[in-house]
């Protein structure tokens, strides 16, 4: 008999892949956007997004980032932009530092409508580009 690599759950602990997001943001394209769209930092981000950001040596790197989580989340939910606001969507620290989502007005409608009871997120950036992935669960 072959051994077992993983530990089964019971049926109620699993949960669903209800949809998966993906997005990239050019770091120069967001701070082409910072420079010419004074409103757009605002329009877009949290003011605790705004204050994580400002606390780094690049900003931008982190803005462009989160940018890309907040089209990420639309994509993992099957809506297109302007279904909410990005403000809706929120990026938010663990107490570990590990990025995950806070969910507001719309946006947490949304989730809700279609079952999404929990997320996953990955952010990664460089000087040049920024990336997240965004898998959200059934719950």
């Amino acid at each position: 008999m072959a051994p077992k690599i993983f530990k089964e759950r019971p049926p109620s602990a699993v949960s669903a892949v209800v949809g998966v997001g993906v997005d990239l943001c050019e770091v120069d394209r967001m701070r082409r956007v910072l420079a010419r769209t004074p409103g757009f930092v605002a329009r877009v981000f949290t003011e605790g997004e705004q204050a994580y950001c400002r606390e780094r040596r690049d900003p931008v790197e982190r803005f462009a980032a989160r940018f890309a989580a907040k089209e990420a989340v639309l994509k993992a939910m099957g809506v297109g932009l302007g279904a909410c606001a990005f403000r809706e969507i929120e990026v938010v620290r663990a107490e570990s530092g590990a990025p995950s989502l806070a969910l507001h007005g719309a946006a947490a409608e949304l989730a809700a409508a279609r079952g999404i009871g929990a997320w996953h997120m990955s952010l990664a950036h460089t000087s040049t580009m920024a990336e997240a992935l965004v898998v959200a669960m059934g719950s």
